[in-house]
């Protein structure tokens, strides 16, 4: 059978996402300053992209026949979906452009763009201190030669976060051309740079550099730091009384000056700078309803530039190739407002879900966060789960109990007795209240907060005790404990 080269028509199905639902999904997951850095981004491309400068420009371009996202609440209809975006006129010359414009150019994306809500130069902060550049300029101001300086500019550079140089003296000396002892001097002089014990190599040194600055050192306590640190962490007093032939409670006078002590430095140093959230969605409650609206503020406006619009609705007076430019770009712009919009609906009507299930929080707090899963919105909203979880990924709204994520509200279930369900993040909320509750000298166990927590009709294992404590950054009971 000879081999033969031929064609045949064959019919299939594929699903294709359009450049606009690609946009609109891109959208969708971004968080607000990414936005507004896309939206800046495409008007400096974009000609055809102008921003409304005032809140009368805006008044005068919006209509009566707004099909935009307003800052008061929009009636919803009983099964009201958000259609997919399918680009339609693309790559087609015979598309109506003009009634196309008229219908998105009629709304303007809005927001505030007051100056006067802006913060004042007042509230501008520079940069922190960090600890390398407090250590330099104790380093400027030291007695020491600069040669020493030198290999202190270096050694300093070398600290980690806490203070600590993870580097032996021979290692700084190949790398500065010293000895290790020119090294170790001038280590010796940074250690006594503030914070007290930056430098140092281990816990044991850093305990024992802070020990030297007292006033009047406390032998005991520097023995128990060079020798018996092990029986320390492990609360063996006893244990270190009688290796050191003195009482118990001469011993505990020790730890207690040791326990003062800080064994990260430069924990003071390397803590993140705090910053706004700023939220995404705001709800109100009124006349006991609670009422969604979304953010706006800061937003840029949106419209399209009307001097490009003349030119493509006039028909004439214009090249073939720049008014097919002027479609494409139209088309694009035309995309982003509907994008724009289609985003702020998506999240406007999750969040208004999210409300509705999750009342008994809004009203009496955390310990009435009800289970939630993302499919639970999905089915309210007639949307994909995908869906929900992009518009609910780094949102955050302000609610009569505070600011929280938009994921925050979903979470597993925990069964009790009598067959209710309470939220995981509720549970976390009551052994965080427990944990706070006890006494320190005796601090309850995962045990015994197990047996606690089935006193309130809560099913829960030790182990997932212990997982939610861990996850509150919450030490175990023995390393809780406090004595004095």
């Amino acid at each position: 059978m000879a081999l033969e080269i031929k064609q045949s028509p064959k019919l299939t199905q594929q699903l294709v996402i359009t450049p606009q639902l690609q946009q609109a999904i891109k959208l969708l997951q971004l968080t607000r300053t990414e936005l507004v850095e896309l939206i800046e981004e495409e008007m400096k491309e974009n000609p055809l992209l102008d921003e409304v400068e005032s809140a009368v420009d805006a008044q005068t371009e919006t209509s009566s026949e707004d099909g935009g996202i307003d800052q008061e609440p929009v009636p919803e209809a009983p099964k009201e979906t958000t259609l997919e975006v399918k680009g339609e006129g693309e790559g087609r010359d015979d598309f109506d452009w003009e009634s196309y414009v008229e219908h998105f150019d009629s709304v303007p994306y809005r927001g505030s763009a007051d100056s006067e809500d802006r913060p004042s130069f007042e509230n501008f902060l520079s940069r922190r201190t960090d600890l390398t550049d407090h250590l330099m300029w104790q380093l400027r101001l030291s007695d020491l030669t600069e040669r020493q300086k030198g290999i202190g500019r270096f050694v300093i550079g070398n600290f980690d976060e806490n203070g600590y140089l993870k580097m032996t003296a021979e290692e700084v000396a190949a790398h500065v051309g010293c000895t290790p002892g020119d090294v170790e001097e001038v280590l010796k002089k940074i250690r006594m740079f503030d914070p007290v014990g930056v430098g140092a190599r281990d816990l044991r040194e850093c305990l024992l550099a802070q020990l030297a600055a007292v006033g009047e050192p406390d032998p005991i306590a520097g023995e128990i730091v060079l020798n018996h640190m092990a029986r320390l962490k492990n609360r063996n007093y006893s244990q270190i009384a009688k290796k050191l032939g003195v009482s118990l409670n001469r011993v505990m006078e020790a730890i207690r000056l040791i326990s003062e002590l800080e064994p990260k430095p430069g924990r003071g140093f390397n803590g993140e700078d705090v910053q706004n959230i700023v939220p995404d969605v705001f709800v109100y409650k009124i006349e006991g309803e609670y009422v969604v609206v979304l953010n706006e503020d800061e937003m840029p406006r949106l419209r399209i530039n009307s001097r490009y619009r003349d030119i493509l609705q006039s028909g004439s007076g214009a090249p073939e190739g720049d008014r097919r430019y002027i479609q494409d770009r139209l088309r694009s712009a035309v995309w982003l407002l509907k994008s724009i919009h289609q985003r702020q609906r998506t999240i406007y009507r999750v969040t208004k879900s999210i409300v509705a299930l999750q009342r008994e929080f809004l009203d009496k707090g955390v310990q009435y966060l009800r289970p939630m899963v993302l499919r639970d919105v999905a089915e309210d909203i007639q949307m994909h789960e995908s869906t929900i979880s992009r518009a609910t990924n780094n949102k955050y709204v302000h609610t009569p109990q505070g600011i929280f994520e938009l994921k925050y509200f979903f979470n597993n279930s925990i069964s009790s007795f009598r067959g209710e369900d309470f939220a995981s993040e509720s549970v976390k909320n009551l052994i965080k209240d427990i944990i706070a509750k006890e006494n320190p000298s005796k601090p309850y166990s995962d045990e015994k907060i197990v047996h606690m927590l089935k006193g309130m009709n809560i099913n829960i294992a030790r182990r997932t005790v212990a997982k939610y404590r861990e996850s509150l950054r919450i030490l175990s009971s023995n390393e809780r404990k406090r004595l004095f």
